[in-house]
């Protein structure tokens, strides 16, 4: 299958060991990658502050860059929930029927790694190997926008020599949420330090998620905190192999 990376514009400027690690894991998998260079922002940004005007041209851009791709894949479930939930929405304000019909067309393509591997290609063990005390933080947007479910777990447990930490109280949010970090800063900053107490009582060595928005914020703190853990995207534990990490 020829699949084409989206791989966020937060993850391409900061963290862009995770789209590297999204292509190994899928061409290990026997599947050829593609990387369109036209992409930018999905538009979430703005969308979500208020800014819809702004963001239309985004969606655009998103439409005209992959409109004839196979599948896209992108390794941040906030992004992709702005595509699902909020692009056929958008697409109709803007009262533009050829639009509304690409983007009818172009959304059941478009799926979160995690998910991509477990629904669309059937794939629970991706022959990954990390002899480490983990735990997972599931994203806002993985558990409420895309539901993912289990299915981050499901691939993590296939991981030879990983030791799974049950997070607890996970389903509370770390307190990101984008601008609402900067807006609300002491709810924010509250909100954090109940999610990493909670990260320190697993013992975990690292804490996992499937967006590394939620990770910068929580690795912020637990740097501060001068803790020990580290964070990172579920992608890099997946593209680890016996005798070469990649976390």
């Amino acid at each position: 299958m020829l699949v084409s990376l989206f791989v966020a514009c937060y993850n391409d400027l900061l963290f862009p060991q995770t789209g590297r690690a999204v292509v190994k894991v899928l061409e290990r998998l026997g599947h050829t990658v593609e990387f369109r260079s036209a992409q930018t922002c999905c538009g979430q940004m703005h969308y979500n502050t208020g800014y819809i005007r702004e963001s239309e041209p985004l969606l655009r851009r998103f439409v005209e860059t992959f409109r004839d791709a196979e599948v896209v894949c992108a390794p941040s479930s906030s992004c992709v929930a702005m595509i699902r939930d909020h692009y056929p929405k958008l697409a109709r304000e803007m009262n533009d029927p050829g639009l509304v019909a690409d983007v009818d067309q172009l959304v059941p393509r478009v799926f979160e790694f995690s998910e991509f591997l477990v629904k669309k290609l059937g794939v629970e063990d991706v022959g990954a190997y990390y002899p480490h005390r983990v735990t997972y933080h599931p994203a806002c947007h993985s558990l409420r926008g895309l539901k993912l479910g289990d299915i981050p777990y499901r691939l993590l447990q296939k991981v030879r020599s990983l030791q799974l930490i049950e997070l607890p109280e996970k389903e509370e949010c770390c307190g990101f949420g984008g601008t609402f970090s900067i807006k609300n800063a002491d709810t924010s900053q509250a909100m954090l330090a109940d999610k990493v107490r909670t990260i320190l009582d697993t013992e975990a060595e690292l804490c996992i998620a499937t967006d590394n928005s939620c990770l910068m914020h929580i690795f912020g703190s637990l740097h501060r905190g001068r803790t020990g853990v580290k964070t990172a995207h579920i992608a890099e534990v997946l593209a680890s192999t016996e005798g070469e990490p990649f976390v």
